[in-house]
């Protein structure tokens, strides 16, 4: 989460807090949409052909509902101008192959959206098909764009002196992949950007970067987490938020933290590993709290966004209840998923339209539940097994076969 395109750095909360639930799966376990057949393991590029690829049940027996079909149809049409016209990193479809749906998109209104997706689509289901889902929202926390009194907690824009360089004493063999993010310090060596502790300290005070200002230290940080977001000032006005960059240190979840200290648990003394129970922790114990949080060295810029909704990496609005964040070597992004869980409010169509730094691998999934109270709580706490198939346009999977 996270969001997306303005943020494929969030992810989940709850992965991202350090994993301090643990998931037990329903001990039934999720009902199989269909029996799988044997798996084609086509000759493509992409992750997805790695793990194989089977076909799976016709969308008419998916049991599609019709104001979730109708949610998924307006979303997969704000996605198709990038899907017919970038590459599928999963290896899976090319750009024409959505051409037919997607002008057929254009022009269906109203009626049954589920029969739109049973015409135009046939499922596949990538390796074993067997889901994880968690979820993300967009948090809305108490701010304003002109600092006043109870609003002094700053949101930075992207430093100008934050780059990306080679430190001039590494090594020429050792400088492998992405350069480092930095700064250059006055006698101009590149050196590491300051970290949360340094940045609340004041190290970018004064130099015009603020482009609004928080109530809640706290409600800042696990916004930061979200990687986007909302600020309400008192008068009802709204300010969006897209992630922007990051300092270059490494994120460290504080649940895990808690977690290592023995602080999370049923016991005495002990808090819940939820959002929840972490959000008391760092309101009961400001000091430890503060100190806490500031092991989290990274630190998340933000930029001002327009639009009715947050953008996901995609390039296009994710919606509350009908996008998710999938990993693009093994799903196209802008592609409808199905999904059947253990958590039923997560069932359903979705569309793949956004990344994130945890959601990684075949059928791993985070559902974006939009804003507000409701959207949190579920967010906050989803954690979802099941199976996951794919909506590809009619005639991928023999193509596939067919190489």
């Amino acid at each position: 989460m996270t969001v997306g395109g303005t943020r494929a750095f969030a992810a989940f909360l709850m992965l991202l807090l350090g994993a301090c639930v643990q998931v037990i799966p329903s001990p039934q376990g999720p009902k199989p949409v269909t029996t799988r057949p044997p798996v084609v393991t086509p000759s493509t590029s992409g992750s997805a052909a790695l793990l194989g690829i089977s076909t799976g049940p016709p969308v008419s027996r998916l049991g599609l509902s019709g104001a979730n079909a109708l949610a998924a149809l307006s979303s997969f049409r704000e996605s198709c101008p990038r899907l017919t016209s970038r590459a599928d990193n999963s290896g899976l479809t090319r750009g024409e192959d959505w051409q037919v749906a997607c002008q057929a998109a254009k022009s269906w209104t109203g009626g049954d959206a589920a029969s739109f997706f049973a015409h135009h689509f046939e499922t596949a289901r990538i390796g074993d098909g067997k889901a994880y889902v968690t979820g993300y929202y967009e948090p809305e926390i108490a701010g304003v764009r002109a600092r006043r009194p109870g609003y002094d907690v700053p949101v930075y824009a992207m430093p100008s002196d934050l780059v990306r360089a080679w430190p001039d004493d590494m090594p020429q063999a050792e400088r492998k992949g992405t350069p480092p993010l930095g700064r250059y310090d006055q006698s101009g060596r590149f050196v590491a950007y300051y970290d949360r502790a340094e940045i609340e300290n004041g190290a970018l005070a004064g130099k015009g970067l603020e482009i609004a200002w928080a109530a809640d230290p706290i409600e800042l940080f696990f916004l930061q987490i979200q990687g986007s977001g909302r600020l309400r000032a008192p008068d009802g006005s709204v300010i969006r938020l897209g992630y922007a960059g990051q300092n270059g240190h490494s994120y460290t979840g504080i649940g895990g933290v808690m977690r290592e200290r023995g602080l999370v648990g049923e016991g005495p003394g002990q808090y819940s590993g939820s959002m929840q129970g972490i959000m008391q922790y760092l309101r009961e114990k400001p000091a430890e709290g503060r100190a806490l949080m500031r092991e989290n060295r990274s630190w998340i810029f933000f930029r001002e966004l327009t639009g009715d909704a947050p953008v996901g990496a995609l390039g296009v609005p994710v919606r509350g209840k009908a996008s998710v964040a999938a990993d693009p070597a093994f799903v196209p992004l802008g592609a409808p998923v199905w999904l059947t869980l253990d958590r039923k409010e997560a069932n359903g169509l979705w569309i793949a339209q956004d990344t994130g730094g945890a959601i990684k691998g075949a059928n791993r999934f985070d559902s974006f539940w939009g804003a507000g109270a409701e959207a949190r709580s579920i967010a906050g706490g989803m954690s979802a097994r099941g199976d996951a198939v794919l909506l590809l346009p009619k005639g991928t999977v023999s193509r596939l076969r067919s190489r």
